[in-house]
């Protein structure tokens, strides 16, 4: 990444497409979010930072000017990201695209969408929680000037996220639709997957999403666009993410007048690539890290509220109707369909992804995991991921140049100009982080052990879009290497969209791996037989020595004792390991008891 982006001591924002508020975003993160999620990178404390990471930044000068020269990087983000007014940025620039013919116009490229809101809320979370941390080595060191700098950019920070936060909020929707229309019939498409009558559907569709119903009636009032007809039973409804602000949402009263009152140009329908997204930006508002450094204010903890009322709500919606009924999923009929009659392979990981984040939000049964398995290995194989790509295979489409959805209401900005598209290229990132997130949540050995390993080949398929040329080497995104001629080979400019969604992946590897493993009751029990067993031989063999012995076989049984304890600590949370232990000791007990045996033959 320095190689890429670091050179003669300034910092270079581009990458394969021009820069944007949303690139920006992704390409710091690439640096800060591991930095404030996995301890032994601690860019914000300079005293425990790693040899190894110090080392690979040495570019940015010694160990504590490290954390300065990020610090930075984080104000010349806000500089960038930031108009003469003071107010904050989001636009999506070089990554929107014309439908058409034409190009987007200058006012356009202005248009903030759910991602730039959602990345913003993830950065400043992250930035906030590392300026939080490394003042207080600031006060240590009594460096007034980086306090008073740390201040001032937390401010800017806190401001963003204010700005971010309600967009997201304003970005939220509720679509309904009659079941004859033709909204209806595709959502009555994917949930009657047992022939059912038209009218028991709805009716079984209704009672299923009676609580979810109420919840979006009763506490779904800030910042809402206008009322959707839920109190209608009859009407079927979803719920989620737009684009970006809804036409016609309301402002939300307790913000600021110019941080909370965008016009609204997006179609009042979810989307869904913008609400998985929405919901992982949410995810780190609500986190631990972020309550435990306090890093909300008052205004930003009633938005906070509000999000999380969200966020439930739609991952309840999207976790009810993707396994609708008694038998098959309407999720397992892959792909989705979509309310307006799109569907693809992507739609139906994007559901899955909502399903697997609900599933860690609560209690998930083993039926749930092992069907999600199934789920994964067909997208897999689909996305030909573990599956080599044949001659023009429209599947290899899903990655480059990716699942193109349509932002309806795009061509209703000020001067008009074409309706736009965006183009979401993340399939195999995707199905590797949830893949990862649903082994985190296995209780079942066989499962988590197919999760793994589909994670495994998802991480080689990664590995072959690596960069291998120029100073973006080690970054992505090169698809020719995994797809060959179908897809544009030879790539050396970086992918901060694809880089970032990455470098995510490895973060919950990480914290994948620091899970203690799973233990099997069947190993617990046998490891506690050969215990008891090893303990018992070890005690009759003490009977044959003295205190004072100083002999070689005393020597070796009190090795054996050793390992047995060390068993005995280890053997609820590590069977395999205390059963390991517990054999290679009934073995040296049995070669000292032999021996001894042999001598007395012997005598």
């Amino acid at each position: 990444m320095l190689s890429a982006c670091y050179r003669d001591g300034k910092w270079h924002w581009d990458g394969v497409l021009a820069a944007n508020s949303i690139s920006d975003s992704e390409q710091l993160l690439c640096l800060l979010y591991p930095a404030t999620q996995i301890e032994s990178f601690a860019l914000d404390r300079p005293e425990a930072m790693s040899n190894d990471v110090r080392i690979v930044l040495e570019a940015f000068g010694g160990q504590a000017r490290i954390g300065i020269t990020v610090l930075g990087l984080v104000e010349e983000y806000l500089a960038r990201n930031t108009d003469p007014d003071g107010l904050p940025r989001f636009d999506a620039g070089s990554y929107l695209r014309a439908t058409g013919e034409r190009e987007p116009t200058a006012a356009q490229h202005t248009l903030e969408v759910v991602d730039g809101y959602s990345m913003s809320v993830t950065l400043c979370i992250a930035a906030l929680g590392f300026a939080r941390v490394f003042d207080r080595w600031a006060r240590t060191e009594r460096r007034k000037d980086i306090s008073a700098r740390i201040a001032e950019l937390s401010a800017g920070l806190s401001t963003r996220l204010t700005a971010a936060m309600t967009g997201l909020v304003r970005s939220f929707v509720v679509n309904t639709a009659s079941p004859r229309s033709p909204s209806g019939k595709a959502m009555l498409g994917m949930l009657n997957q047992s022939g059912q009558p038209e009218k028991v559907v709805v009716d079984a569709v209704s009672r299923s999403l009676d609580r979810v119903r109420a919840r979006l009636r009763n506490d779904v009032t800030l910042g809402r666009a206008p009322e959707s007809e839920l109190d209608d039973e009859d009407l079927l409804f979803e719920c989620g993410w737009s684009w970006g602000v809804v036409q016609g949402a309301d402002p939300v009263d307790f913000v600021p007048v110019a941080l909370g009152s965008s016009i609204g140009y997006a179609d009042p329908r979810p989307y869904l690539y913008f609400t998985i997204t929405a919901l992982d930006g949410i995810n780190d508002v609500l986190s631990q890290r972020t309550r435990e450094l306090d890093l909300l204010d008052d205004t930003q903890y009633r938005l906070a509220e509000a999000l999380r009322i969200r966020w439930d709500i739609t991952q309840r919606y999207w976790a009810t109707v993707a396994r609708f009924g008694s038998g098959t999923w309407p999720l397992e009929d892959i792909p989705w369909r979509t309310s307006d009659g799109e569907e693809s392979d992507y739609f139906s990981l994007i559901v899955s992804a909502v399903l697997i984040q609900e599933l860690v939000a609560r209690t998930a049964s083993d039926d749930d995991l092992t069907r999600a398995i199934g789920i994964f290995d067909e997208l897999a194989r689909r996305g030909r991921i573990i599956r080599r790509p044949t001659q023009d295979d429209p599947s290899v489409a899903l990655h480059h140049p990716g699942v193109r959805m349509t932002l309806r209401g795009s061509e209703l900005v000020e001067g008009g100009g074409p309706r736009l598209e965006w183009i979401a290229s993340d399939f195999a990132p995707v199905l590797l982080e949830r893949s990862l997130q649903a082994a985190r949540l296995s209780g079942n050995i066989t499962a988590r052990d197919r999760l793994m390993e589909l994670a495994k080949k998802v991480m080689d398929h990664l590995d072959l879009r690596m960069i291998t040329d120029g100073d973006a080497a080690g970054l992505w995104d090169d698809p020719g290497a995994a797809f060959g001629a179908a897809a544009k080979a030879g790539q050396t400019l970086p992918s901060w969209y694809m880089t970032e969604r990455v470098i995510e992946c490895l973060v919950t590897a990480d914290h994948t791996y620091r899970e203690a493993p799973l233990r099997s009751p069947a190993m617990v029990v046998r490891a506690v037989e050969l215990l008891n067993e090893a303990e018992h031989l070890l005690n009759q063999e003490m009977l044959n020595v003295s205190v004072e012995d100083t002999s070689a076989n005393r020597i070796a049984l009190d090795g054996v004792e050793q390992q047995l304890a060390r068993a005995r600590d280890v053997v609820n949370l590590q069977p395999g390991t205390a059963f390991t232990l517990a054999s290679a000791a009934l073995i040296e007990l049995d070669r000292l008891a032999y021996a001894r045996l042999d001598a007395m033959r012997s005598t």
